[in-house]
């Protein structure tokens, strides 16, 4: 088409659009915000405008858009949703709608082309508490990251929230407040609305993969025993946590380890923060001594796990179950509630943070663990920022540049006495795309532990030579959908030897072959230069 023809049929396009670059256009606009609340709700509008724009920009600038999509601005989106909402997004599953659960999903557009669907019902988002049906934006994020980092195409991915009321109440007491106005459910309404729920979801869409994202730490293990071998389901926060940890632990230890030549099992795990994210990352971890050759007994010795009362042992009155596991029958002596004491007593090789307590690893503790260890482990893993229990440059500064780090929030690298240092962050995106793309590939009836181990493995495999000399735990993200590629077909031979694949015809190719396969089924935004909607 010529340019006059273009500039006649659509006379409110600007006469030289199509010389300037609307990707850079967007860029600037988003910059020019003030805050990163703000930026949130502008790529939301240019989601709504153009989404094809939308995803070019995204994975133009994974680095810069991430942390506004996800963590840490989410927090900020989700704390204020009620306030900031503009249109619907994703699909809200209220208690109300028990008894016909399966007509409220058969409402959204995609149907059985539906692949991924994060759901959360916001009992416990990030660190910030029941938010209710303020949640959503979690569900929807995460999707983005899928569609961003593994290429799942968006028309095929479900952001649901379940709208089961909050204790919050500040919410219930806000006008604005776009949820259920009431307490949550006992335990009994709540497994009949679940398994209701998992019934139709099944039932609607059957090709669905369910990530389950922010529930409270008992109903997270609750509904991923209930469910995990009857449907095509895993918890993000439990296994995609676990996963991404034991990742990054396998590189750290290799360095810590190197550097002190001591042997990899040696290894000693202390976690402070023991709710749905600390013990299922703990039990994750328990793969790392495992694959080494220990047993299961000797592998969870070598895991401590502290909670807001100090270290868990199991003569605790009134222990939570999900707490029995690493609960340790080898100390005698008074409670220790003192992290630096703990410290002391169990002289860890690595100290993990999920507790979600700023600052939590304090000068004391931090110097502690550097006159421990020559090169000490130190993972605060709790977000957002605010959230994190040590920030990257005072890690560097206190053990005086011998920590291996990664954390949970973004940190930006550092220099410290002449020698750029650059953090590892531990970001489920790593994980759970690859996962979920590997399950949707292969058709698994179901995702095994295996299958998370194996992603796992694959991700510490994927870093480069430059990123292994460089001594970095996990990868850079820029390069994200090759890693998902490779933690796909990881997931998909785990899924054969586990024999729940149902799509047997890529039994038959090799991996290089079935890679391929994995990167040509990524999607892509079509346009190079997304025309504005008019």
């Amino acid at each position: 088409m010529s340019m006059s023809a273009f500039h006649s049929s659509t006379p409110r396009i600007p006469p030289y659009f199509l010389n300037t670059d609307h990707r850079q256009r967007c860029l600037t606009q988003l910059r020019s915000k003030h805050n990163g609340l703000e930026k949130y709700i502008y790529l939301n509008g240019l989601k709504e405008r153009d989404p094809n724009l939308f995803y070019e920009v995204l994975l133009g600038n994974m680095l810069e858009i991430i942390p506004i999509l996800y963590t840490p601005t989410v927090g900020d989106a989700c704390s204020n949703y009620s306030h900031i909402w503009r249109r619907p997004e994703g699909l809200y599953v209220t208690i109300e709608n028990k008894g016909h659960i399966r007509e409220v999903l058969r409402t959204w557009p995609s149907g059985q082309g539906a692949r991924i669907a994060v759901v959360t019902d916001g009992s416990r988002i990030l660190g910030l508490g029941d938010l209710g049906a303020n949640g959503l934006p979690i569900a929807i994020g995460k999707l983005d990251l899928y569609i961003g980092g593994a290429g799942i195409k968006p028309t095929t991915t479900v952001p649901i929230c379940l709208d089961l009321g909050t204790n919050t109440e500040k919410f219930l007491e806000d006008p604005l407040y776009l949820g259920v106005r009431r307490k949550r459910p006992d335990t009994a309404e709540m497994d009949d609305f679940m398994n209701e729920f998992m019934e139709a979801m099944k039932e609607v869409f059957p090709q669905l993969v369910v990530q389950f994202e922010d529930f409270s730490t008992d109903n997270a293990f609750r509904y991923l025993e209930m469910f995990r071998t009857k449907y095509r389901c895993f918890n993000d926060d439990i296994q995609g946590t676990g996963a991404v940890v034991l990742s990054g632990f396998l590189n750290a230890a290799r360095i810590a380890s190197s550097a002190a030549g001591t042997s990899l099992s040696d290894q000693r795990i202390l976690f402070l923060g023991a709710g749905s994210a600390g013990i299922g990352v703990a039990k994750q971890l328990m793969s790392f001594f495992t694959l080494l050759g220990l047993s299961e007994e000797e592998a969870r010795c070598r895991i401590y796990t502290v909670d807001s009362k100090g270290l868990i042992t199991a003569d605790r009155k009134g222990l939570q179950e999900h707490k029995k596991y690493f609960a340790r029958t080898d100390y005698e002596g008074p409670p220790l509630t003192a992290l630096i004491d703990i410290i002391d007593y169990v002289k860890p090789t690595a100290l993990l943070g999920l507790s979600t307590i700023r600052n939590a690893f304090n000068e004391e503790v931090v110097r502690l663990m550097a006159s421990l260890n020559t090169r000490p482990i130190i993972f605060p893993l709790s977000n957002p920022v605010s959230l994190c229990e040590v920030d990257y440059a005072d890690a560097v500064h206190w053990t005086n540049g011998s920590v291996v780090f990664a954390s949970g929030s973004p940190y930006k690298p550092i220099e410290f006495q002449g020698q750029v240092y650059e953090p590892g962050q531990g970001n489920n995106m790593y994980i759970f795309p690859g996962i979920g793309m590997g399950a949707i590939l292969s058709k698994a009836k179901h995702i095994t532990d295996s299958m998370v181990e194996q992603a796992s493995i694959a991700l510490a495999g994927s870093l480069t030579i430059d990123e292994t000399s460089t001594e970095l735990v996990y990868p850079r993200l820029t390069r994200i959908r090759d890693i998902s590629s490779q933690i796909a077909l990881a997931v998909i031979r785990a899924a054969q030897k586990d024999n729940v694949d149902e799509n047997s015809l890529f039994r038959n190719l090799s991996d290089d072959a079935l890679l391929e396969y994995i990167k040509a089924k990524q999607w892509q935004p079509t346009n190079v230069h997304s025309l504005p909607r008019l």
